[in-house]
C-alpha cells in the first residue's frame, strides 16, 4: 500500500492485466459507489480520474490504459468504497465483460 497525494493505492490481489492498482481517496465523504455521487463530490471525483492519469505515467503506460469504476451489485462492485481500477500493460478488449 501507498500514500500518495489523498490516495491510497494498492496492487490488485487478482490483477486483469499487467499493471492493475487501486486508487481508493482517503476521504469518503459518504461517497460509497458511483451512483450515490452528489454535486459535493465532483473535487474528489476530479481528483481521482487525475490521480489515476499520473500514476498511469509513473507505471509506464503514457496514454494506453482503462480506468474501471465497478457500481452496485449488478456492476460487480465489491467494496462500498468509491475506487478507480486503473488497468494497463495490453491490449484491452470491448466489451469487457
Amino acid at each position: 500500500m501507498i500514500d500518495y497525494a489523498g490516495f491510497k493505492l494498492f496492487r490488485d490481489i487478482t490483477p486483469q492485466g499487467p499493471v492493475h492498482i487501486l486508487l481508493i481517496p482517503k476521504v469518503r465523504d459518504g461517497l460509497t459507489g458511483l451512483s450515490k455521487t452528489e454535486e459535493r463530490h465532483i473535487d474528489i471525483l476530479g481528483r481521482l480520474l487525475y490521480t489515476a492519469k499520473l500514476v498511469a505515467k509513473q507505471e509506464g503506460l503514457d496514454d494506453s490504459f482503462r480506468n474501471v469504476i465497478n457500481d452496485g451489485r449488478q456492476g460487480c462492485q465489491s467494496v462500498y468504497h468509491i475506487h478507480v481500477h486503473l488497468i494497463g500493460g495490453r491490449q484491452m478488449n470491448w466489451p469487457p465483460g
